[in-house]
């Protein structure tokens, strides 16, 4: 009876926060309960877990920040992925989105996504450097900004100074793949598996579907590889395998968009879904609010409570 009640009080201290990938096998403690966008459920408590549908900026990399994020609210996606670099709005075109903005334009970004209800959850693919001064400045900018994960393609000698910061600062680091065409150092799962063994679980994959079949990989089993280390998606369906291949709406290409789901759900995944199409890029609109109908009509036929929220 003892036992019980001790191990009832511990439950209920425990809870996790962070907006950070985690299966339904895993229960990861902490201080309260996030209300961060897609934070798992408490331990202990059967809880559906959360998708969230955003939008990565770079699929309007040709306007600015302002107009992407009016894109975003014409397309009826509440989350938003930044990238480094992106003119803030045709008024403020004389800077860039990123760690060296100015206060009083990261209060005009605040201003501006309050106004449009939309919510800045992540940040990438940007560099974090070679040194913890260097990452720790993205870290802080990320902290300003309310920004969750920060998505980058780090040097691997830097993983135990990303254990420290994003302890400290409360935020995810994503390690992006892009394609073995490209040279990029974690194209392939395995890669960025070995890189973050015995590192921080808020350490994982910013799991890019597109970029793996790019590569000539089997993105669902890509999925499977990193199940437990996925913090957040580049969630893209290609029209052909390899370095040709381009977006299509999710469900119309070969990248079998509903077993990726189907495997998420498995996981017990919680997080981000950026839709970064790169594609049509004069005027992508009319496929990615395909892809919004698509990815929302395919989460509820997998019957999931919670999922696909906008």
């Amino acid at each position: 009876m003892l036992k019980s009640i001790m191990v009832s009080a511990v439950v209920g201290l425990v809870a996790v926060t962070g907006l950070f990938a985690q299966t339904a096998k895993e229960k990861a403690p902490a201080n309260k309960e996030s209300k961060k966008a897609g934070a798992p459920a408490k331990p202990g408590k059967e809880k559906e877990p959360q998708w969230h549908l955003a939008l990565q900026a770079w699929t309007y990399n040709q306007l600015t920040l302002f107009e992407t994020i009016d894109k975003a609210k014409l397309v009826g996606v509440k989350y938003l992925e930044a990238f480094p670099g992106q003119k803030l709005s045709p008024e403020h075109n004389n800077v860039g989105f990123d760690e060296n903005l100015p206060a009083a334009d990261r209060k005009l970004v605040k201003e501006k996504l309050k106004k449009d209800g939309i919510k800045l959850v992540n940040y990438g693919v940007c560099n974090l450097g070679e040194t913890e001064q260097s990452a720790r400045k993205v870290f802080d900018f990320a902290k300003d900004m309310g920004i969750h994960t920060i998505v980058a393609e780090p040097d691997e000698k830097l993983m135990d100074v990303l254990d420290k910061l994003t302890k400290e600062y409360d935020i995810n680091v994503a390690i992006h793949n892009h394609p073995k065409q490209s040279h990029s150092h974690y194209w392939n799962p395995d890669i960025i598996l070995a890189a973050v063994k015995g590192h921080s679980k808020r350490i994982g994959a910013c799991a890019d579907t597109g970029h793996w079949v790019r590569s000539g990989l089997d993105p669902v089993e890509c999925l499977k590889k990193l199940d437990g280390r996925i913090i957040s998606l580049h969630f893209k369906d290609l029209n052909e395998k390899g370095e040709n291949g381009h977006d299509v709406p999710y469900g119309t290409g070969i990248s079998n968009v509903k077993a990726m789901l189907a495997e998420l759900q498995r996981q017990g995944f919680s997080g981000v879904f950026s839709i970064e199409y790169e594609y049509h890029e004069d005027n992508p609109t009319p496929e990615v609010e395909k892809c919004v109908k698509a990815f929302h009509e395919m989460a509820k036929e997998l019957g999931a409570k919670g999922m696909a929220r906008k």
